[in-house]
């Protein structure tokens, strides 16, 4: 286990030093969402304690979720496509400072802290950087990803088959086991996104990124606030 972690900082660091030369703290291309989409919902997870850690992360001191100006007008898109079908869009996270992907990695290099179980309960937790789980660079820090779902229109649940940041085969978009309900609805938000220009990935059913995002190579740092 020590000769594992030894690696596993040794190649965190070697990260931290090639990601510091494309670091950016230029928020002047960046707005909050509700600046732009007046009905969307929030639960944004990374400034409270419900997630993965148990503990509030860093770099989040504000309950805002920033994105890109050029990825907040195609999001604007998809909210008014799924406006018409009867649907808001409730947010977890959107832009997140490379101090916070930081957060996450030196919780996974800490065997004195399991976090909160729940989010992986199959898994082992120095398993969460394989899989296209936990990234040491995350498209989050390039700032035209989102991760979201729908409720409708009045707040009420639509039912997903999972929930966000469960680190299990439930959140793959094509599990086998899901309801034709929940397929349904999987599909209403992967189609509205899709649409509006963003891709999706094979791990969460939830994680959207602008498919020409105006900055593929920069990572930002600046504090949610």
């Amino acid at each position: 286990m020590k000769k594992f972690l030894l690696i596993t900082l040794i190649l965190f660091s070697f990260i931290q030093a090639s990601i510091a030369s494309q670091i950016s703290y230029d928020k002047s291309d960046f707005a909050p969402v509700y600046t732009v989409i007046d009905d969307a919902a929030y639960d944004l997870r990374y400034y409270s304690s419900n997630n993965f850690t148990g503990n509030k992360i860093k770099g989040y001191k504000a309950p805002v979720a920033y994105m890109t100006k050029e990825a907040l007008s195609a999001l604007a898109v998809a909210a008014e496509d799924l406006r018409k079908q009867g649907y808001r869009i409730l947010i977890w996270d959107t832009y997140r400072p490379q101090k916070a992907v930081y957060n996450f990695v030196d919780w996974i290099n800490n065997p004195q802290d399991p976090g909160d179980k729940t989010f992986y309960p199959k898994l082992k937790k120095s398993d969460l950087l394989k899989g296209n789980y936990i990234a040491e660079k995350s498209g989050h820090t390039r700032g035209s990803t989102v991760d979201l779902t729908i409720i409708k229109k009045d707040g009420g649940f639509v039912d997903m088959g999972g929930t966000f940041d469960l680190f299990s085969e439930i959140s793959h978009p094509d599990y086998k086991k899901l309801t034709k309900e929940q397929k349904k609805n999987r599909k209403i938000l992967h189609d509205a996104m899709i649409k509006a220009g963003f891709n999706g990935i094979d791990s969460e059913w939830w994680h959207f990124t602008l498919k020409n995002e105006p900055y593929p190579d920069t990572y930002f740092d600046f504090d949610v606030e």
